[in-house]
């Protein structure tokens, strides 16, 4: 087991103490992911329901960072967010996904609502978010379109394999789906499902505890192995009319250009989680290389001189010098996706289809650099760890394939192909992405 970069103790002070401004959340957000990466490798060995992670994250207080102040709520921004989740996926992939979910479907009905303020007498996304941070949830589910992956999915195939039955007092949602991240260990639950009467999809909050719903986790994933995903089965559950958080008409043009930035929001966090990856990666390599060729026995070693990498060697430093500017250059991007993300935010429904479609592009940009640069820096990390740590070097080799199949796992549903035909056609022709719920 490797030294932690810092304590391996949990952060003790309690969330209630802690306020959200700029300062207090990079040093929480770095003790915890020093606390995650300490047993990360045999927490990935095991692949057992991330209950103890979601404790520690409850524990600094992390999913209440994006909901506004009050009744528990951080009021920290998108920047913040994604900060966080770049940092903790650098130390444990998995637990980065699943608070990437969580952040959106904490901002799921104000999404919903178009930037709009509440109509008089009507509940606000602000007593869901107030609710979500007061009682400490963890969210999982998903809006998005069932049985499809590409960048082509319509917003009326979400909800396909589940439905919603008009009933007296509200409506009853049956059917069954799998979710990628955090169905396991949810407090509550964010789905949508298709109205049987009206054909637009309902965003509703479902407690998994109830007992007509049957949650069953996925098999032995390659990577990203403690995300929780699983499948819900939803058997005649009854849904009252203050649990649904919002509508999605089945006119894709007249859902606002606020509501389709919720996809873009997770698509980007997304992508720092792949960017995590591959930061956390190459640190964790450096280390050992750095540990490995210190040792006065790596000069040693029997064998061809020409095979024994020094401290000047150059193939070595090559291959660093090319993976550390990978990670550079997709860091760049992924940085002006989050700053026009954070604006798009921030404008609410003044928000317009232009500016809506700049950000797509930008988003789109940053899943092709990233998903290359993870998947490229992770593939090479096993052969450089492999090359510079001898077998019995602590630390050395066990457990960084990790890195490679979270890479491999995360991205394999989101094509850099379709994402730069898109970005191709938008700079030749000026075309902007549909304004399709998940684009």
């Amino acid at each position: 087991m490797r030294t932690p970069k810092k304590s391996a103790l949990r952060p003790t002070s309690r969330p209630a103490d802690r306020r959200g401004d700029d300062e207090i959340w990079p040093r929480v957000t770095r003790e915890l992911a020093d606390d995650l990466s300490f047993d990360a490798p045999g927490r990935d060995r095991a692949g057992k329901p991330p209950f103890d992670e979601v404790a520690r994250l409850r524990e600094a207080g992390l999913p209440a960072l994006l909901t506004p102040p009050g009744a528990g709520g951080r009021g920290a921004d998108w920047r913040a967010g994604c900060a966080v989740i770049r940092e903790i996926s650098a130390a444990d992939s998995s637990i980065g996904e699943l608070l990437a979910h969580h952040y959106v479907l904490a901002w799921s009905a104000r999404f919903l609502g178009g930037g709009e303020p509440p109509a008089p007498g009507a509940s606000s996304h602000t007593a869901f978010e107030d609710g979500t941070a007061r009682e400490g949830l963890l969210l999982g589910g998903g809006m998005e379109p069932t049985g499809t992956s590409g960048p082509e999915s319509p917003a009326t195939d979400i909800g396909r394999e589940l439905s919603l039955t008009p009933t007296r007092g509200g409506h009853v949602l049956h059917g069954r789906r799998s979710f990628g991240s955090g169905v396991t260990v949810a407090d509550r639950l964010v789905v949508g499902a298709r109205c049987t009467e009206t054909g637009n999809v309902l965003v509703v909050l479902v407690d998994p505890a109830d007992p007509a719903v049957f949650v069953e986790a996925a098999a032995e994933r390659v990577g990203q192995r403690l995300a929780g995903a699983g499948t819900v089965t939803f058997d005649q559950v009854r849904v009252d009319a203050r649990r649904i958080l919002g509508t999605l008409p089945r006119d894709e043009h007249a859902v606002a250009p606020f509501t389709t930035l919720a996809p873009l929001a997770l698509r980007l966090l997304l992508v720092h989680v792949g960017l995590g990856i591959a930061e956390g990666a190459l640190a964790e390599a450096r280390d050992v290389s750095r540990a490995t060729l210190a040792a006065p026995a790596a000069l040693a070693r029997v064998g061809a001189p020409d095979h024994t990498p020094g401290p000047e060697d150059p193939y070595l430093l090559l291959a660093y010098g090319e993976l550390a500017t990978a990670a550079h250059a997709a860091a760049a991007v992924v940085e002006r996706a989050t700053d026009a993300l954070a604006r798009g935010l921030a404008a609410g429904r003044a928000l317009g289809v232009e500016d809506r479609a700049d950000i797509a592009v930008l988003v789109a940009a940053a899943e092709a650099v990233t998903s290359r640069a993870a998947v490229r820096i992770t593939t090479r990390i096993l052969e450089l760890v492999d090359t510079t740590a001898p077998a019995d070097a602590p630390g050395g080799g066990p457990g960084f394939d990790r890195f490679w199949r979270n890479a491999r796992a995360l991205t394999a549903h989101s094509s850099p192909t379709h994402r730069l035909r898109d970005i191709g056609d938008h700079y030749l022709h000026g075309t902007r992405p549909g304004l399709r719920l998940l684009a």
